[in-house]
């Protein structure tokens, strides 16, 4: 990998999780804007097939033949259920629970089943075993997640 493909992959990957609770607060917003949370997520998720498909489109990357689809695993063609899952949880928890609190619990399932599906190699990812070093990341993060949200829960509420 060269230095350059790891500051876009660093950089492609940073921008969005910067997205990640954008998306939470404006879903959210949405949600009880229109008093309907459910209503909210299949807006939003229908921009996001616009925006996709619009992308597919002008890059001509459209060119997929059903040979190959029909090679895809069945989870693989499910990929989305999470997607779906994901916004309409955060969309309907992140108004009342706020969108702090339930991103870092997105966060916190992120690193476990990351950390997880690099492990054994799951979904044919690259086999990354946790190691003692790698462990030790992992509780830090989880224990930074916890922290900020405990001081986050305990400070008092800005007029």
């Amino acid at each position: 990998m060269t230095a350059q493909n790891l500051a876009f992959y660093i950089a492609l990957s940073t921008v969005g999780g910067i997205l990640i609770p954008i998306m939470a607060a404006l879903s959210g917003g949405l949600g009880r804007t229109l008093d309907n949370p459910w209503a909210a997520a299949a807006i939003v998720s229908a921009g996001a097939f616009a925006l996709v498909l619009a992308f597919t489109l002008l890059t001509g990357s459209m060119n997929v033949s059903w040979d190959a689809l029909k090679q895809a695993k069945p989870l693989q063609l499910l990929a989305g259920v999470g997607f779906a899952f994901y916004l309409l949880s955060i969309t309907w928890v992140g108004p009342r629970f706020g969108i702090g609190n339930a991103v870092m619990f997105v966060l916190a399932g992120q690193i476990i089943s990351s950390a997880a599906i690099d492990h054994f190699g799951l979904f044919g990812a690259p086999h990354k075993p946790i190691d003692l070093l790698r462990g030790a990341g992992l509780v830090i993060m989880a224990t930074g997640i916890a922290i900020a949200q405990i001081a986050a829960n305990s400070a008092k509420p800005h007029a």
